[in-house]
């Protein structure tokens, strides 16, 4: 073909012969269809040819008598239900639902042969009308003429619910049944399920709980009321997957948990001897876990025994830091206030899910009670302390870690940390100098974990106090090294040399040590400065020890671990038989109150009494008279005789501890406020007294007052100025 060629454009002409069609036809083929109906609905399909009702069918589609056939078939239809209609009325009891269902099951098989009878037109006439399909239709009319039948609707309602009743009630129902009577209506669409059945169940349902909740509550206590709400909750939830529609099961689960559990909260966290209290005090775990897993399904519901719990610890942490007895012992103190969080924690993790905002009112509450006693920083030190020195002997390393750990989470409820530190630094310096430590690893520790929660400036004093033991050390060996044959069989002399800094800075106090040892330690002074320039030694006799030889009249030998004073007590009856106490005053120049407690431990202690004191009692007198205690006896070679220390501070060394630190915040208070305004500029009064002590919360609370009185101090050394027009704005001098 040529490119050129013109293309022919084809047409399709109607048909030339005109088709007559019997006027009668649609009668006639309706006729047809419509016994074809009737059969179907007399259950004698089994007769009919299909292929010739479609035919039939779409030959008067195709003929335009869509109207009639589709306004036949819903006539046809109706008839047949209202004659179903009437047999289910007349079903007897429980006969009812049953006739309902299987007219029904007849129902949906007749739809489906008629469907597949009338396809053509449901594909074509359907659409182009905007009528409603076949099956639709069918359950349309079901709906109409069967379930909204006057004689029909509030029966089929009532014996639903009064099925369901039975249930509740403990009687078994025939569940099959009610599942295909429910998914008829589930079916017949959503507005049917739910205004024919699931709007009224629901408030029966409420009206059920309701009453049966009122009078659980009135028999029950909080525990056995939980049991039955969680048992209702389950039996709902059940009976929703077994024939009710899935989307009802939130509906009616929020309709038991509103009328069992968040209408009688209040009253069911404090109920008398049963609520979340008792529970709590009583370890009811399985109890409260229930309580939790009930309570978080409404709202609030959480939200209530968070409160309740956290007034109850709050309460409790009260009382324990405020009763006298408790406070005598600072280790059992402690002790209680790790076993009531291990408790609560455990209450936590096993009841209430480790839940985080429980674990949060948790430690508010232990932050808010433990800060309730101004001593419990030294407390935590001193327990520290017990365990360091002799609690954590033969435990393994695991075990220690836990300890310390349990250690640091109290410590981090401490707003004055500083003061910690300080009674640490104490009380470890103590534990060095005597060699009483358990373990130089737990020690270190610990320190990591300071190190670790509040940064190096809190802990590099207690290393350098390590890093000096460790160079006393050597000094020692190069001492001996060098005057080992000079020493000979007199006294050795062990020291240990610590850098002023690092170490709780005491009071240089000197007494009169024997001549033996007088010698002794000048040769070591002489040896020390000669190898280290520009350094200055002062002997803390107050901090030593010392082992003596001592052969008592009858014979008996013992060695005695000693403090340095009392060997300087001790060493004067190599010379006297009896002193008095003014004399042993006057000789060693002790002070008085470190003499009195001396002179205590070496002649009232039972056991431990080297010294005999005229007149007996346990307290020191000045007049007093001391002489050697012929009948000593101990099984042991080695005695060490402890001195009578008060564990905690008296109320004056309290006072100069507490003076020391708020001496030592000073600088930090002062060091926060220049590095606030050096980037701020300009800042008022309320917005620096903020900032300074959100900057020291880690370590104290500043007190505003003493914020104030810095400020003052800075503005007076040319760190700041006041606003000229606002008094309350400052400025930061460059």
């Amino acid at each position: 073909m040529s490119s050129n060629q013109k293309k022919r454009n084809f047409q399709i002409e109607a048909f030339k012969h005109k088709v007559v069609v019997d006027p009668k036809y649609a009668d006639k083929t309706w006729k047809i269809l419509e016994h074809a109906i009737h059969e179907i609905y007399n259950h004698n399909a089994s007769g009919l040819s299909f292929e010739e009702l479609y035919r039939n069918a779409y030959n008067m589609v195709l003929h335009k008598f869509g109207e009639k056939l589709y306004s036949g078939l819903v006539s046809t239809i109706t008839f047949h239900l209202q004659e179903i209609s009437k047999c289910i009325e007349s079903a007897q009891g429980d006969l009812f639902l049953e006739e309902l269902n299987r007219q029904w099951a007849d129902h949906n098989k007749a739809l489906q042969m008629i469907r597949d009878i009338l396809m053509y037109m449901d594909r074509t006439f359907v659409p182009s009308t905007h009528k409603i399909p076949v099956h639709e239709l069918g359950l349309n009319l079901w709906r109409d003429n069967i379930i909204h039948a006057n004689k029909i609707q509030m029966r089929l309602l009532s014996t639903l619910l009064g099925l369901i009743l039975k249930e509740r009630d403990g009687e078994v129902i025939n569940r099959g049944l009610m599942r295909n009577i429910i998914k008829m209506l589930m079916d017949l669409g959503p507005s049917v399920y739910q205004e024919d059945f699931e709007k009224p169940f629901l408030e029966v349902s409420a009206d059920f709980y309701r009453a049966e909740s009122q009078r659980f509550i009135e028999c029950c206590d909080c525990g056995d009321y939980l049991k039955k709400a969680e048992k209702r909750l389950n039996e709902e939830i059940e009976r929703v997957s077994h024939y009710l529609d899935p989307k009802t099961e939130a509906k009616l689960t929020n309709v038991v948990e509103k009328e069992m559990i968040e209408n009688h909260m209040p009253r069911l966290v404090h109920m008398e001897n049963s609520g979340t209290v008792n529970m709590l005090l009583d370890d009811k775990c399985e109890d409260l876990r229930r309580m939790y897993n009930l309570f978080r399904r409404v709202p609030n519901g959480l939200a209530t025994i968070r409160d309740v719990m956290t007034s109850h610890i709050r309460e409790i942490g009260k009382r324990l830091v405020t009763d006298p007895e408790k406070l005598k012992d600072p280790v059992e103190f402690v002790q209680c206030l790790l076993n009531e969080k291990d408790k609560y924690d455990n209450v936590i993790i096993l009841a209430f899910n480790n839940d985080k905002t429980f674990q949060n009112a948790l430690n508010s509450s232990f932050e808010f009670f433990i800060n309730l006693n101004p001593r419990s920083p030294e407390f935590i030190s001193l327990f520290v302390d017990e365990k360091l020195r002799k609690g954590l002997k033969g435990v393994s390393e695991e075990d220690v870690e836990v300890i310390l750990d349990k250690v640091m989470m109290l410590f981090r409820y401490l707003q004055e940390k500083d003061v910690f530190e300080k009674y640490y630094k104490q009380h470890l310096a103590k534990r060095l100098l005597s060699g009483k430590t358990v373990s130089d690893d737990a020690e270190r520790s610990l320190i990591v974990k300071l190190k670790t929660e509040c940064g190096y400036q809190f802990t590099s004093k207690l290393e350098g106090m390590f890093t000096d033991m460790k160079t006393s050390q050597d000094t020692m060996q190069g001492f001996h090294a060098a005057y080992g044959a000079e020493l000979g069989d007199g006294p050795s002399l062990v020291v240990q040399v610590l850098t002023t800094g690092s170490w709780p800075t005491q009071p240089s106090i000197t007494c009169n040590l024997p001549a033996e040892l007088s010698a002794l330690c000048e040769k070591f002074r002489s040896f020390y400065l000669g190898t280290h320039t520009g350094r200055r030694l002062s002997w803390q006799t107050n901090m030593g020890t010392a082992d003596l030889k001592a052969t008592f009249v009858k014979g008996q030998k013992h060695e005695l671990n000693v403090s340095t004073y009392q060997m300087c007590v001790l060493m004067l009856f190599n010379n006297a038989d009896r002193l008095m106490y003014k004399e042993i005053e006057q000789a060693t120049e002790i002070p008085s109150s470190d003499l009195k407690r001396c002179l205590q431990s070496l002649a009232c202690v039972k056991g431990k009494n080297v010294l005999r004191k005229e007149p007996m009692s346990k307290d020191i007198g000045e007049d007093d008279a001391f002489l050697v205690n012929d009948k000593f006896t101990s099984k042991f070679y080695k005695v060490k005789i402890g001195t009578v220390v008060a564990q905690k501070e008296s109320e004056p060394e309290k006072q100069e501890t507490r003076q020391r630190v708020e001496e030592d915040r000073k600088p930090q208070i002062e060091a926060a406020i220049v590095r606030i305004m050096k980037s701020r500029k300009v800042l008022d009064h309320n917005n620096i007294i903020t900032e300074v002590t959100k900057q020291l919360q880690s370590r104290f609370l500043a007190n505003p007052g003493e914020i104030k009185k810095r400020i003052e101090s800075l503005i007076e050394r040319d760190f700041l100025e006041r606003d000229n027009t606002d008094r309350r704005l400052y400025r930061y001098l460059a």
